[in-house]
Protein backbone atom coordinates (compact mmCIF):
# COMPACT_ATOMS: atom_id res chain seq x y z
CA UNK A 1 0.00 0.00 0.00
CA UNK A 2 1.06 3.74 -0.71
CA UNK A 3 -0.60 6.74 0.92
CA UNK A 4 -1.09 9.39 -1.21
CA UNK A 5 -2.42 12.40 1.29
CA UNK A 6 -5.19 10.59 2.96
CA UNK A 7 -5.86 8.62 -0.26
CA UNK A 8 -5.22 5.17 0.11
CA UNK A 9 -4.09 4.17 -3.11
CA UNK A 10 -3.72 0.44 -3.74
CA UNK A 11 -0.96 -0.86 -6.93
CA UNK A 12 -2.53 -3.01 -8.84
CA UNK A 13 0.29 -4.56 -11.45
CA UNK A 14 0.50 -5.47 -14.94
CA UNK A 15 -1.66 -5.73 -17.76
CA UNK A 16 -1.64 -9.58 -18.76
CA UNK A 17 0.53 -9.60 -22.51
CA UNK A 18 -2.42 -10.69 -24.35
CA UNK A 19 -4.01 -7.23 -23.10
CA UNK A 20 -0.32 -5.43 -23.65
CA UNK A 21 0.01 -6.09 -26.97
CA UNK A 22 -3.80 -4.77 -28.25
CA UNK A 23 -2.94 -1.67 -26.51
CA UNK A 24 -0.02 -0.25 -28.88
CA UNK A 25 -2.07 -1.79 -32.08
CA UNK A 26 -5.74 -1.04 -32.08
CA UNK A 27 -6.79 1.94 -33.94
CA UNK A 28 -9.36 4.24 -32.77
CA UNK A 29 -12.41 3.37 -34.09
CA UNK A 30 -13.36 1.75 -37.36
CA UNK A 31 -11.87 3.70 -40.54
CA UNK A 32 -12.82 3.65 -44.15
CA UNK A 33 -10.90 4.03 -47.07
CA UNK A 34 -9.40 7.55 -47.35
CA UNK A 35 -8.52 10.33 -49.54
CA UNK A 36 -10.45 13.73 -49.33
CA UNK A 37 -8.95 16.03 -52.20
CA UNK A 38 -9.76 19.47 -53.03
CA UNK A 39 -7.40 19.48 -56.56
CA UNK A 40 -4.88 22.19 -54.37
CA UNK A 41 -7.56 24.80 -54.72
CA UNK A 42 -10.42 25.33 -52.00
CA UNK A 43 -13.21 26.40 -54.69
CA UNK A 44 -14.87 23.30 -55.03
CA UNK A 45 -16.86 21.55 -52.48
CA UNK A 46 -18.84 18.38 -52.97
CA UNK A 47 -22.37 18.64 -51.04
CA UNK A 48 -23.70 15.26 -51.09
CA UNK A 49 -26.97 14.16 -49.65
CA UNK A 50 -26.35 12.99 -46.11
CA UNK A 51 -27.67 9.58 -45.56
CA UNK A 52 -30.26 9.82 -42.12
CA UNK A 53 -28.70 7.77 -39.29
CA UNK A 54 -31.22 4.86 -38.25
CA UNK A 55 -31.55 4.45 -34.53
CA UNK A 56 -30.29 1.12 -33.43
CA UNK A 57 -32.01 1.16 -29.95
CA UNK A 58 -35.67 1.15 -31.55
CA UNK A 59 -35.65 -2.33 -32.18
CA UNK A 60 -36.56 -4.50 -30.01
CA UNK A 61 -35.03 -7.55 -31.03
CA UNK A 62 -31.78 -5.66 -30.44
CA UNK A 63 -32.42 -5.33 -26.72
CA UNK A 64 -31.14 -7.64 -24.32
CA UNK A 65 -32.08 -7.72 -20.23
CA UNK A 66 -30.29 -9.65 -17.65
CA UNK A 67 -29.62 -10.54 -14.22
CA UNK A 68 -25.99 -9.86 -13.35
CA UNK A 69 -25.82 -9.79 -9.64
CA UNK A 70 -27.10 -9.70 -6.22
CA UNK A 71 -27.01 -5.91 -4.37
CA UNK A 72 -24.77 -6.69 -1.57
CA UNK A 73 -21.96 -8.20 -4.17
CA UNK A 74 -20.74 -4.53 -4.63
CA UNK A 75 -19.61 -2.55 -2.08
CA UNK A 76 -19.11 1.30 -2.70
CA UNK A 77 -17.08 2.53 -4.95
CA UNK A 78 -16.89 -0.90 -6.69
CA UNK A 79 -17.28 -1.97 -10.30
CA UNK A 80 -17.10 -5.14 -11.66
CA UNK A 81 -17.47 -6.62 -15.16
CA UNK A 82 -20.78 -8.42 -15.94
CA UNK A 83 -21.61 -10.64 -18.91
CA UNK A 84 -24.98 -9.86 -20.39
CA UNK A 85 -24.71 -13.16 -22.69
CA UNK A 86 -23.95 -10.68 -26.32
CA UNK A 87 -21.12 -8.79 -24.55
CA UNK A 88 -20.00 -7.24 -21.58
CA UNK A 89 -21.03 -3.67 -19.14
CA UNK A 90 -19.20 -1.85 -16.96
CA UNK A 91 -21.46 -1.73 -13.32
CA UNK A 92 -20.50 0.53 -11.14
CA UNK A 93 -21.89 1.23 -7.18
CA UNK A 94 -21.07 4.87 -5.88
CA UNK A 95 -22.81 6.67 -3.23
CA UNK A 96 -25.78 3.41 -3.19
CA UNK A 97 -26.47 4.05 -6.42
CA UNK A 98 -25.47 1.37 -9.74
CA UNK A 99 -24.94 2.38 -13.31
CA UNK A 100 -23.68 0.60 -15.72
CA UNK A 101 -22.05 1.64 -18.85
CA UNK A 102 -19.60 0.26 -21.68
CA UNK A 103 -16.35 -1.43 -20.11
CA UNK A 104 -13.76 -0.89 -23.18
CA UNK A 105 -12.06 2.42 -23.55
CA UNK A 106 -13.35 3.66 -26.51
CA UNK A 107 -9.65 4.89 -27.20
CA UNK A 108 -7.59 1.63 -27.57
CA UNK A 109 -9.85 -0.89 -26.08
CA UNK A 110 -8.63 -0.90 -22.27
CA UNK A 111 -10.68 -2.59 -19.56
CA UNK A 112 -12.20 0.23 -17.60
CA UNK A 113 -12.89 -2.44 -14.56
CA UNK A 114 -8.44 -1.97 -14.11
CA UNK A 115 -9.00 1.87 -14.00
CA UNK A 116 -9.89 4.28 -11.12
CA UNK A 117 -13.40 5.43 -9.86
CA UNK A 118 -13.21 8.61 -8.47
CA UNK A 119 -16.36 11.40 -7.64
CA UNK A 120 -18.62 10.24 -10.61
CA UNK A 121 -16.04 9.02 -13.27
CA UNK A 122 -14.07 6.32 -14.27
CA UNK A 123 -10.43 6.68 -15.55
CA UNK A 124 -8.54 4.60 -17.93
CA UNK A 125 -5.68 2.91 -16.54
CA UNK A 126 -3.70 3.43 -19.69
CA UNK A 127 -4.05 6.33 -21.18
CA UNK A 128 -6.19 8.71 -19.07
CA UNK A 129 -9.33 9.26 -20.46
CA UNK A 130 -12.37 10.12 -17.96
CA UNK A 131 -15.56 8.88 -18.40
CA UNK A 132 -19.00 10.14 -16.56
CA UNK A 133 -20.54 7.18 -15.09
CA UNK A 134 -24.03 8.33 -14.93
CA UNK A 135 -23.83 9.53 -18.47
CA UNK A 136 -20.95 7.63 -20.13
CA UNK A 137 -19.88 10.97 -21.67
CA UNK A 138 -16.45 11.90 -22.11
CA UNK A 139 -15.02 14.07 -19.84
CA UNK A 140 -11.27 13.90 -20.60
CA UNK A 141 -9.06 12.68 -22.90
CA UNK A 142 -7.79 10.69 -25.25
CA UNK A 143 -10.10 9.45 -27.64
CA UNK A 144 -13.09 11.04 -29.24
CA UNK A 145 -16.16 8.45 -28.37
CA UNK A 146 -17.93 8.35 -25.21
CA UNK A 147 -19.08 5.44 -23.65
CA UNK A 148 -22.48 3.62 -24.30
CA UNK A 149 -24.76 3.72 -21.41
CA UNK A 150 -27.07 0.72 -20.26
CA UNK A 151 -30.53 0.96 -17.99
CA UNK A 152 -29.73 -0.91 -14.42
CA UNK A 153 -33.12 -1.91 -12.31
CA UNK A 154 -33.04 -3.72 -9.26
CA UNK A 155 -35.79 -6.55 -8.44
CA UNK A 156 -36.06 -8.40 -5.41
CA UNK A 157 -32.73 -7.38 -4.35
CA UNK A 158 -30.76 -8.73 -8.01
CA UNK A 159 -29.15 -6.32 -10.67
CA UNK A 160 -30.55 -5.99 -13.83
CA UNK A 161 -28.68 -4.60 -17.14
CA UNK A 162 -31.46 -4.09 -20.07
CA UNK A 163 -28.93 -3.15 -23.05
CA UNK A 164 -28.65 -2.33 -26.50
CA UNK A 165 -26.49 -5.47 -28.26
CA UNK A 166 -25.25 -3.59 -31.10
CA UNK A 167 -23.70 -0.98 -28.08
CA UNK A 168 -22.56 -4.10 -26.20
CA UNK A 169 -20.44 -4.87 -29.37
CA UNK A 170 -19.11 -1.83 -30.54
CA UNK A 171 -18.50 -0.47 -26.98
CA UNK A 172 -18.75 3.03 -27.80
CA UNK A 173 -21.46 5.59 -28.59
CA UNK A 174 -21.02 8.80 -30.98
CA UNK A 175 -22.65 12.06 -28.80
CA UNK A 176 -25.12 13.72 -30.95
CA UNK A 177 -24.29 15.80 -33.04
CA UNK A 178 -25.95 19.03 -35.23
CA UNK A 179 -25.92 19.30 -38.80
CA UNK A 180 -25.43 22.36 -40.93
CA UNK A 181 -28.17 24.29 -41.88
CA UNK A 182 -28.68 24.34 -45.64
CA UNK A 183 -25.39 24.39 -47.08
CA UNK A 184 -25.85 25.66 -50.27
CA UNK A 185 -27.08 29.34 -49.39
CA UNK A 186 -23.15 29.97 -48.16
CA UNK A 187 -20.70 32.03 -50.03
CA UNK A 188 -17.91 29.60 -50.28
CA UNK A 189 -15.59 31.79 -49.88
CA UNK A 190 -16.37 32.61 -46.05
CA UNK A 191 -17.15 30.47 -43.26
CA UNK A 192 -18.73 31.08 -39.36
CA UNK A 193 -16.09 28.76 -37.68
CA UNK A 194 -12.59 28.13 -39.66
CA UNK A 195 -10.08 25.86 -38.10
CA UNK A 196 -6.41 25.65 -39.35
CA UNK A 197 -4.48 22.06 -38.72
CA UNK A 198 -6.65 19.22 -38.79
CA UNK A 199 -5.03 17.13 -35.55
CA UNK A 200 -6.17 16.24 -32.50
CA UNK A 201 -7.16 19.91 -31.11
CA UNK A 202 -8.79 21.20 -34.69
CA UNK A 203 -10.97 17.62 -34.49
CA UNK A 204 -12.14 17.89 -31.09
CA UNK A 205 -13.33 21.56 -31.57
CA UNK A 206 -15.36 21.37 -34.47
CA UNK A 207 -17.09 17.84 -33.21
CA UNK A 208 -17.08 19.81 -29.83
CA UNK A 209 -18.69 22.51 -31.55
CA UNK A 210 -21.49 20.33 -33.88
CA UNK A 211 -22.23 18.64 -30.05
CA UNK A 212 -22.79 21.52 -28.53
CA UNK A 213 -26.00 22.16 -31.53
CA UNK A 214 -23.50 24.69 -33.63
CA UNK A 215 -25.46 24.63 -36.88
CA UNK A 216 -23.62 26.99 -38.95
CA UNK A 217 -20.61 26.87 -41.35
CA UNK A 218 -17.45 24.89 -39.94
CA UNK A 219 -14.25 24.99 -42.31
CA UNK A 220 -11.15 22.78 -41.32
CA UNK A 221 -8.09 23.39 -43.72
CA UNK A 222 -4.65 21.38 -43.06
CA UNK A 223 -1.37 20.75 -45.47
CA UNK A 224 -1.73 17.52 -45.27
CA UNK A 225 -3.01 14.93 -48.03
CA UNK A 226 -4.93 13.57 -45.22
CA UNK A 227 -8.32 13.43 -43.34
CA UNK A 228 -7.17 14.06 -39.10
CA UNK A 229 -5.09 10.34 -38.06
CA UNK A 230 -4.03 8.95 -34.98
CA UNK A 231 -0.48 10.72 -34.90
CA UNK A 232 1.30 8.95 -32.09
CA UNK A 233 0.88 6.05 -34.29
CA UNK A 234 3.41 7.28 -36.75
CA UNK A 235 6.20 6.47 -34.69
CA UNK A 236 4.65 3.73 -32.43
CA UNK A 237 3.49 1.51 -35.30
CA UNK A 238 5.36 2.65 -38.43
CA UNK A 239 3.73 0.53 -41.43
CA UNK A 240 0.41 1.89 -40.64
CA UNK A 241 -1.24 2.80 -43.76
CA UNK A 242 -4.02 6.40 -43.05
CA UNK A 243 -6.88 4.31 -43.24
CA UNK A 244 -6.11 2.30 -40.22
CA UNK A 245 -5.07 5.37 -38.39
CA UNK A 246 -8.11 7.97 -39.61
CA UNK A 247 -10.01 9.08 -36.93
CA UNK A 248 -12.82 9.41 -38.20
CA UNK A 249 -14.16 7.76 -41.32
CA UNK A 250 -15.33 9.85 -44.45
CA UNK A 251 -18.77 9.98 -44.07
CA UNK A 252 -18.41 10.98 -40.40
CA UNK A 253 -17.29 14.40 -41.98
CA UNK A 254 -20.20 14.28 -44.93
CA UNK A 255 -22.67 13.45 -42.24
CA UNK A 256 -21.94 16.15 -39.48
CA UNK A 257 -21.01 19.22 -42.31
CA UNK A 258 -17.46 19.13 -41.36
CA UNK A 259 -15.77 20.55 -44.20
CA UNK A 260 -11.95 19.62 -44.31
CA UNK A 261 -10.09 21.04 -46.96
CA UNK A 262 -6.82 19.23 -47.34
CA UNK A 263 -3.22 20.24 -48.70
CA UNK A 264 -3.97 23.43 -48.08
CA UNK A 265 -1.22 26.03 -46.99
CA UNK A 266 -2.44 29.29 -44.94
CA UNK A 267 0.15 31.62 -45.75
CA UNK A 268 -1.46 34.79 -43.39
CA UNK A 269 -4.01 35.82 -41.12
CA UNK A 270 -5.64 39.46 -41.90
CA UNK A 271 -7.12 39.74 -38.02
CA UNK A 272 -8.63 43.33 -39.17
CA UNK A 273 -10.79 41.49 -41.97
CA UNK A 274 -10.92 38.49 -40.54
CA UNK A 275 -9.38 36.84 -43.20
CA UNK A 276 -7.24 33.65 -43.77
CA UNK A 277 -5.16 33.97 -46.94
CA UNK A 278 -4.00 30.90 -48.65
CA UNK A 279 -0.37 30.01 -50.38
CA UNK A 280 -2.46 29.78 -53.80
CA UNK A 281 -4.06 33.30 -52.99
CA UNK A 282 -7.38 31.87 -52.34
CA UNK A 283 -9.14 33.82 -49.23
CA UNK A 284 -11.64 32.81 -46.73
CA UNK A 285 -13.90 34.99 -44.39
CA UNK A 286 -14.02 33.61 -40.92
CA UNK A 287 -16.32 34.84 -38.05
CA UNK A 288 -14.15 32.85 -35.31
CA UNK A 289 -10.60 31.11 -35.98
CA UNK A 290 -8.76 28.75 -33.89
CA UNK A 291 -5.12 28.00 -34.85
CA UNK A 292 -3.93 24.36 -34.14
CA UNK A 293 -1.02 24.03 -36.55
CA UNK A 294 1.28 22.32 -34.07
CA UNK A 295 5.14 22.26 -34.87
CA UNK A 296 7.28 21.55 -37.41
CA UNK A 297 10.21 19.25 -36.85
CA UNK A 298 13.80 20.58 -36.61
CA UNK A 299 16.15 20.04 -39.44
CA UNK A 300 19.81 18.45 -38.78
CA UNK A 301 22.22 21.72 -39.83
CA UNK A 302 25.26 19.47 -40.85
CA UNK A 303 27.09 18.97 -44.13
CA UNK A 304 25.39 16.76 -46.65
CA UNK A 305 22.01 17.27 -44.91
CA UNK A 306 19.88 17.47 -48.42
CA UNK A 307 21.24 13.84 -49.29
CA UNK A 308 17.91 11.33 -50.02
CA UNK A 309 16.91 8.92 -46.92
CA UNK A 310 17.07 11.18 -44.26
CA UNK A 311 13.27 11.85 -42.68
CA UNK A 312 11.55 13.54 -40.49
CA UNK A 313 8.21 11.25 -39.77
CA UNK A 314 5.85 13.56 -40.57
CA UNK A 315 3.03 11.94 -42.49
CA UNK A 316 2.04 8.18 -42.74
CA UNK A 317 3.96 8.24 -46.37
CA UNK A 318 7.10 9.17 -44.45
CA UNK A 319 6.64 6.26 -41.61
CA UNK A 320 5.95 3.57 -44.15
CA UNK A 321 8.92 4.30 -46.08
CA UNK A 322 10.98 4.37 -43.37
CA UNK A 323 10.08 1.18 -42.38
CA UNK A 324 10.51 0.06 -46.22
CA UNK A 325 14.07 1.59 -46.29
CA UNK A 326 15.00 0.52 -42.85
CA UNK A 327 14.23 -3.32 -43.37
CA UNK A 328 17.21 -5.39 -43.24
CA UNK A 329 19.68 -2.07 -43.59
CA UNK A 330 21.36 -0.03 -41.17
CA UNK A 331 19.36 2.66 -39.54
CA UNK A 332 20.33 5.79 -37.57
CA UNK A 333 18.56 7.77 -35.35
CA UNK A 334 19.20 11.24 -34.18
CA UNK A 335 18.31 12.31 -31.10
CA UNK A 336 16.62 10.04 -27.84
CA UNK A 337 13.34 12.37 -28.09
CA UNK A 338 10.02 10.39 -28.09
CA UNK A 339 9.85 10.33 -31.23
CA UNK A 340 13.68 8.90 -31.85
CA UNK A 341 13.03 6.45 -29.37
CA UNK A 342 10.11 5.40 -30.46
CA UNK A 343 11.13 4.29 -34.07
CA UNK A 344 14.38 3.11 -32.81
CA UNK A 345 11.90 0.14 -30.80
CA UNK A 346 10.21 -0.24 -33.45
CA UNK A 347 12.85 -1.16 -36.09
CA UNK A 348 15.03 -2.83 -34.06
CA UNK A 349 13.53 -6.01 -34.88
CA UNK A 350 13.26 -5.03 -38.71
CA UNK A 351 16.37 -3.12 -39.42
CA UNK A 352 20.20 -5.25 -39.65
CA UNK A 353 21.29 -2.22 -36.84
CA UNK A 354 19.63 0.52 -35.36
CA UNK A 355 22.17 3.02 -33.92
CA UNK A 356 21.19 5.74 -32.08
CA UNK A 357 23.03 8.99 -31.46
CA UNK A 358 22.00 11.55 -28.35
CA UNK A 359 23.69 14.44 -27.51
CA UNK A 360 22.84 14.30 -23.21
CA UNK A 361 24.49 11.04 -21.70
CA UNK A 362 21.10 9.24 -20.78
CA UNK A 363 17.88 9.37 -23.20
CA UNK A 364 14.73 10.80 -21.46
CA UNK A 365 17.18 12.74 -18.90
CA UNK A 366 15.33 15.92 -18.87
CA UNK A 367 12.09 14.08 -18.65
CA UNK A 368 12.37 11.09 -17.22
CA UNK A 369 15.20 11.73 -14.87
CA UNK A 370 18.90 9.52 -15.02
CA UNK A 371 17.83 6.44 -13.35
CA UNK A 372 14.56 6.30 -15.15
CA UNK A 373 16.55 7.04 -18.19
CA UNK A 374 19.21 4.41 -18.03
CA UNK A 375 16.90 1.71 -17.09
CA UNK A 376 15.02 2.48 -20.49
CA UNK A 377 18.80 2.64 -21.95
CA UNK A 378 19.28 -0.68 -20.83
CA UNK A 379 16.38 -2.01 -22.32
CA UNK A 380 17.30 -0.87 -25.50
CA UNK A 381 20.59 -2.34 -25.43
CA UNK A 382 19.35 -5.70 -24.90
CA UNK A 383 16.92 -5.13 -27.87
CA UNK A 384 20.19 -4.57 -30.10
CA UNK A 385 20.07 -0.61 -29.63
CA UNK A 386 23.62 0.84 -29.99
CA UNK A 387 23.91 3.86 -28.32
CA UNK A 388 26.32 6.54 -29.21
CA UNK A 389 25.77 9.61 -26.27
CA UNK A 390 26.94 13.24 -26.08
CA UNK A 391 28.06 13.38 -29.79
CA UNK A 392 26.17 14.68 -32.34
CA UNK A 393 26.47 14.44 -36.27
CA UNK A 394 29.14 16.52 -38.06
CA UNK A 395 28.05 15.08 -41.89
CA UNK A 396 26.18 12.93 -43.82
CA UNK A 397 27.86 11.20 -46.70
CA UNK A 398 26.40 9.84 -49.84
CA UNK A 399 27.06 7.32 -52.68
CA UNK A 400 25.09 8.31 -55.85
CA UNK A 401 22.87 10.56 -53.99
CA UNK A 402 21.64 8.12 -51.25
CA UNK A 403 22.69 8.03 -47.70
CA UNK A 404 25.87 5.46 -47.17
CA UNK A 405 27.33 7.09 -43.80
CA UNK A 406 26.70 9.07 -41.03
CA UNK A 407 29.72 11.17 -39.22
CA UNK A 408 29.51 11.92 -35.77
CA UNK A 409 31.71 14.48 -33.86
CA UNK A 410 33.67 11.79 -32.34
CA UNK A 411 34.95 10.96 -35.09
CA UNK A 412 33.06 7.72 -35.38
CA UNK A 413 31.59 6.69 -38.58
CA UNK A 414 28.54 4.99 -38.71
CA UNK A 415 26.86 3.01 -42.00
CA UNK A 416 23.54 3.73 -42.50
CA UNK A 417 20.99 3.30 -45.47
CA UNK A 418 18.38 5.73 -43.60
CA UNK A 419 18.44 8.13 -41.19
CA UNK A 420 15.54 9.51 -38.93
CA UNK A 421 15.87 13.03 -37.30
CA UNK A 422 14.16 13.59 -34.13
CA UNK A 423 15.99 16.89 -32.59
CA UNK A 424 13.00 18.03 -31.46
CA UNK A 425 10.49 20.78 -32.74
CA UNK A 426 9.37 24.48 -33.23
CA UNK A 427 6.20 25.95 -33.59
CA UNK A 428 4.30 26.24 -36.96
CA UNK A 429 3.91 29.65 -36.71
CA UNK A 430 5.61 31.59 -39.01
CA UNK A 431 2.58 32.78 -41.13
CA UNK A 432 1.50 34.79 -38.41
CA UNK A 433 4.37 36.95 -37.43
CA UNK A 434 2.78 40.23 -38.92
CA UNK A 435 -0.62 39.13 -37.70
CA UNK A 436 -0.79 40.93 -34.44
CA UNK A 437 -1.66 38.05 -32.52
CA UNK A 438 1.09 37.61 -29.50
CA UNK A 439 3.63 35.36 -29.92
CA UNK A 440 6.56 34.84 -27.52
CA UNK A 441 10.32 34.59 -28.65
CA UNK A 442 10.14 30.88 -28.93
CA UNK A 443 7.37 30.74 -31.43
CA UNK A 444 4.45 29.61 -29.07
CA UNK A 445 1.31 31.73 -28.88
CA UNK A 446 0.19 32.93 -25.73
CA UNK A 447 -3.61 31.66 -24.78
CA UNK A 448 -5.20 32.11 -21.49
CA UNK A 449 -7.48 29.51 -19.77
CA UNK A 450 -9.83 29.98 -22.39
CA UNK A 451 -7.75 29.03 -25.30
CA UNK A 452 -8.17 33.09 -26.27
CA UNK A 453 -5.59 34.61 -27.90
CA UNK A 454 -5.00 38.89 -27.22
CA UNK A 455 -7.23 38.93 -30.66
CA UNK A 456 -11.01 38.52 -29.82
CA UNK A 457 -12.90 35.57 -31.71
CA UNK A 458 -9.22 34.23 -32.07
CA UNK A 459 -8.48 30.53 -30.53
CA UNK A 460 -5.47 28.83 -30.34
CA UNK A 461 -4.90 24.98 -29.44
CA UNK A 462 -2.56 22.39 -29.27
CA UNK A 463 1.04 21.82 -29.70
CA UNK A 464 1.84 25.62 -30.40
CA UNK A 465 0.26 27.30 -27.89
CA UNK A 466 1.42 28.16 -24.42
CA UNK A 467 -0.97 28.38 -22.06
CA UNK A 468 -1.40 28.62 -17.93
CA UNK A 469 -1.35 25.45 -16.02
CA UNK A 470 -3.55 25.27 -12.84
CA UNK A 471 -1.61 21.95 -11.51
CA UNK A 472 1.35 24.61 -11.44
CA UNK A 473 0.06 27.69 -9.99
CA UNK A 474 -1.12 29.07 -13.92
CA UNK A 475 2.59 29.15 -14.87
CA UNK A 476 2.74 29.48 -18.48
CA UNK A 477 3.78 26.24 -20.10
CA UNK A 478 3.82 24.59 -23.75
CA UNK A 479 2.53 20.78 -23.42
CA UNK A 480 3.23 19.27 -26.76
CA UNK A 481 1.24 15.57 -26.19
CA UNK A 482 -1.94 14.13 -27.72
CA UNK A 483 -4.38 14.10 -24.49
CA UNK A 484 -3.59 18.15 -24.34
CA UNK A 485 -4.52 19.04 -27.87
CA UNK A 486 -7.99 16.84 -27.49
CA UNK A 487 -8.84 19.24 -24.33
CA UNK A 488 -7.85 22.64 -25.83
CA UNK A 489 -9.68 21.76 -28.78
CA UNK A 490 -13.06 21.28 -26.62
CA UNK A 491 -12.18 23.83 -24.01
CA UNK A 492 -11.88 26.53 -27.60
CA UNK A 493 -15.02 25.07 -29.10
CA UNK A 494 -16.72 25.93 -25.43
CA UNK A 495 -15.44 29.41 -25.62
CA UNK A 496 -16.08 30.28 -29.03
CA UNK A 497 -20.03 29.42 -27.89
CA UNK A 498 -19.49 31.47 -24.58
CA UNK A 499 -19.38 29.26 -21.90
CA UNK A 500 -16.84 30.83 -20.08
CA UNK A 501 -15.27 27.62 -19.65
CA UNK A 502 -11.42 27.47 -18.59
CA UNK A 503 -9.06 24.18 -18.94
CA UNK A 504 -8.25 22.64 -15.75
CA UNK A 505 -6.92 19.30 -16.87
CA UNK A 506 -4.10 16.99 -15.64
CA UNK A 507 -1.19 16.48 -18.37
CA UNK A 508 -1.26 12.66 -19.43
CA UNK A 509 0.73 10.95 -21.93
CA UNK A 510 2.42 7.91 -22.85
CA UNK A 511 5.05 5.98 -24.88
CA UNK A 512 5.31 2.66 -25.95
CA UNK A 513 8.31 0.79 -26.66
CA UNK A 514 9.11 -3.30 -27.21
CA UNK A 515 5.60 -3.89 -26.33
CA UNK A 516 5.61 -2.13 -22.82
CA UNK A 517 4.52 1.35 -21.90
CA UNK A 518 5.43 3.90 -19.87
CA UNK A 519 2.27 6.17 -18.43
CA UNK A 520 2.65 10.01 -17.22
CA UNK A 521 0.76 12.40 -15.39
CA UNK A 522 1.41 15.91 -14.51
CA UNK A 523 3.86 18.36 -15.32
CA UNK A 524 7.48 17.65 -14.33
CA UNK A 525 9.46 20.61 -15.77
CA UNK A 526 12.50 21.39 -12.70
CA UNK A 527 12.03 18.74 -10.69
CA UNK A 528 14.35 18.71 -8.28
CA UNK A 529 14.30 14.98 -6.95
CA UNK A 530 12.64 11.66 -8.10
CA UNK A 531 11.36 9.22 -5.79
CA UNK A 532 11.24 5.74 -6.87
CA UNK A 533 9.42 2.71 -5.86
CA UNK A 534 9.50 -0.81 -7.15
CA UNK A 535 12.69 -2.17 -9.30
CA UNK A 536 13.94 0.05 -12.23
CA UNK A 537 15.93 -3.47 -13.40
CA UNK A 538 12.62 -5.46 -13.73
CA UNK A 539 11.08 -2.53 -15.50
CA UNK A 540 8.75 -2.62 -12.80
CA UNK A 541 8.55 0.66 -11.05
CA UNK A 542 6.69 3.71 -10.42
CA UNK A 543 8.92 7.04 -10.35
CA UNK A 544 7.52 10.53 -8.76
CA UNK A 545 8.77 13.97 -9.52
CA UNK A 546 8.92 16.23 -7.17
CA UNK A 547 9.81 20.03 -6.96
CA UNK A 548 10.81 20.81 -2.95
CA UNK A 549 8.42 19.18 -0.93
CA UNK A 550 5.51 18.39 -4.06
CA UNK A 551 4.73 15.52 -6.12
CA UNK A 552 4.53 17.55 -9.47
CA UNK A 553 4.58 14.32 -11.77
CA UNK A 554 4.45 10.72 -12.06
CA UNK A 555 5.85 7.75 -14.25
CA UNK A 556 5.20 4.45 -14.27
CA UNK A 557 6.21 0.92 -16.44
CA UNK A 558 3.92 -2.37 -15.28
CA UNK A 559 2.30 -0.29 -12.25
CA UNK A 560 -0.95 0.02 -13.03
CA UNK A 561 -3.32 1.87 -12.85
CA UNK A 562 -1.07 3.94 -10.42
CA UNK A 563 -0.18 7.21 -12.73
CA UNK A 564 -4.38 7.22 -13.73
CA UNK A 565 -5.19 7.60 -9.64
CA UNK A 566 -2.29 10.11 -8.95
CA UNK A 567 -4.18 12.17 -12.02
CA UNK A 568 -7.11 11.85 -10.05
CA UNK A 569 -5.62 13.10 -7.02
CA UNK A 570 -3.67 16.29 -8.65
CA UNK A 571 -7.38 16.71 -11.08
CA UNK A 572 -9.03 16.85 -7.71
CA UNK A 573 -6.90 19.84 -7.19
CA UNK A 574 -5.20 18.00 -4.30
CA UNK A 575 -1.65 18.45 -3.24
CA UNK A 576 1.12 15.08 -2.67
CA UNK A 577 3.96 15.76 -0.46
CA UNK A 578 6.91 14.06 -0.83
CA UNK A 579 6.54 12.46 2.52
CA UNK A 580 3.28 10.60 1.48
CA UNK A 581 5.34 8.65 -1.13
CA UNK A 582 8.67 8.39 0.10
Amino acid sequence: FLFVSAVEVKIEVVIPEKERSKEEMSPNGKASPLIYKVNGTARHYHLEEHPIASNPYHNPKDVVEASVCHVKDLENGQMREVDLGCGKALLIKESGEFHAVGHKCPHYGAPLVKGVLSKGRVRCPWHGACFNISTGDIEDFPGLDSLPRFQVKIEKEKVYIRASKQALQTQRRTKMMAKCISLSNYNLSSTNVLIIGAGAAGLVCAETLRQEGFSDRIVMCTMDRHLPYDRPKLSKSMDSHPEQIALRPKEFFRTYDIEVLTEMHVAAVDIKNKTAVFKDGFKMEYNKLLIATGNTPKALSCKGKEVENVFNIRTPEDANRVVKLATSKNVVIVGASFLGMEVAAYLAERAHSVSLVELEEVPFKKFFGERVGRAVMKMFESNRVKFYMQTEVSELREQEGKLKEVVLKSGKVLRADVCVVGVGAVPATGFLKQSGINIDSKGFIAVNKMMQTNIPGVFAAGDAVTFPLALRNNKKVNVPHWQMAHMHGRIAALNMLAHGMEISTVPYLWTAMFGKSIRYAGHGEGFDDVVIQGDLDELKFVAFYTKSDEVVAVASMNYDPIVSKVAEVLSAGRTIRKRDVE
